[in-house]
């Protein structure tokens, strides 16, 4: 195993025992009916957070469901004269073979 997926493994288990040791006390603390609501609502919004500090940290601005490729969105060049455009055929020499880019 390499140490990308030791640190993988470590770091789903750590986040294992903290919703077990979250579940375990608010079991134990709040009678059933209730426990179970607030549970829900704990480890979704738990979920939540996590999903936004791994958005933040790989580079993604915005929402967890956001546009993936930024706020710019994906650009388009003509494959002919290397023209950026987002139409059919390019304004420039009206070839309609074109390339996406970043």
């Amino acid at each position: 195993m390499d140490e990308n997926t030791k640190r993988f493994l470590v770091n789903q288990m750590v986040w294992l025992g903290i919703y077990f040791a979250i579940s375990l006390v608010i079991s134990i603390l709040i009678p059933f009916p209730y426990s179970l609501v607030i549970l829900i609502g704990v480890i979704l919004g738990l979920a939540y957070w996590r999903r936004r500090r791994f958005m933040r940290q790989v580079g993604s601005a915005g929402s967890v469901f956001g546009n993936p490729f930024g706020s710019k969105g994906i650009e388009y060049y003509c494959m002919n004269c290397g023209t950026k455009h987002n139409k059919i055929s390019c304004p420039n020499c009206g070839s309609k073979l074109k390339k996406a880019g970043f």
